[in-house]
């Protein structure tokens, strides 16, 4: 399926690895100049070198923390008006609420709230300009189905869904589109870390924290981070215009609700 963004200029944060890096793959496959970031330069340098080989597209790596304010500058001015922005940052470990200070809370905010806000702020009227944007955060289905352990991530992450639901509604006439990809559980990093830590406080092995969390889906299966990419890369086609303000979960079926 042509997705008719061909040509398109795209910054996809934290792209070095798992789920930003199969949407930036996605996006490049799709004829995209892309800009990936994170701030391992070896790391990026890599994954920046694998995505050129694998579908020719320019690719622009920049290593940075997007949420400084340094950070989000290098993005811009590696791309000073991009037609496609992704959000995405990792969120803060398990923790006990009872163990979250006043910094950590604030830190988990800012992460996983304020910086793709700032980013938006910056991208959102230039696309509105050319009447042409697409923004894609991913955020968690922590935010439909909450998590006891990760609940600075799910509530970080359901405040920049609410913030950004007015945002979406103000520009969609503008041809430019606001939406969010729920994950479920992922083959990442990040997943594995979580089943560690969830073993060591439950003592149990590995293997076994993992097959309890995959058999509470009902796919039976850990998601693949090329099928979450397909997916971001279709919110960012020119087919998915008149959708806006959507909150996609992608979790095997585990969210229970109808709606």
């Amino acid at each position: 399926m042509d997705l008719g963004i061909a040509g398109r200029k795209a910054i996809v944060c934290a792209s070095s690895r798992g789920l930003g890096f199969a949407c930036a793959r996605r996006l490049a496959d799709a004829g995209c100049e892309v800009v990936v970031n994170g701030r391992n330069e070896t790391q990026l340098a890599a994954a920046a070198a694998e995505l050129r080989n694998a579908t020719g597209a320019k690719i622009t790596a920049v290593a940075a923390d997007v949420a400084s304010p340094d950070g989000q500058q290098a993005l811009f001015a590696a791309c000073p008006e991009p037609d496609i922005l992704v959000n995405n940052n990792a969120g803060p470990p398990f923790r006990d609420f009872r163990k979250l200070d006043r910094q950590k809370m604030l830190d988990g905010v800012v992460a996983n709230m304020v910086v793709a806000i700032e980013l938006i702020q910056k991208a959102i009227d230039p696309m509105v300009a050319r009447k042409f944007g697409r923004i894609v955060n991913i955020t968690s289905g922590s935010v439909r189905m909450p998590i006891a352990g990760l609940d600075l991530s799910s509530g970080a992450r359901a405040g920049l869904t609410a913030f950004l639901a007015g945002v979406a509604r103000s520009v969609a006439s503008s041809n430019v589109t606001i939406n969010f990809v729920l994950p479920g559980i992922f083959d990442t990093d990040r997943f594995r870390s979580n089943v560690e830590a969830t073993a060591k406080k439950r003592n149990v092995g590995y293997d076994a924290a993992l097959a309890e969390r995959i058999d509470a889906v009902p796919a039976k299966r850990i998601g693949t981070p090329d099928e979450l990419g397909a997916a971001c890369a279709f919110l960012c086609s020119a087919q998915a215009g008149y959708i806006t303000g959507q909150n996609l979960l992608i979790d095997g079926g585990t969210f229970p609700g109808a709606f």
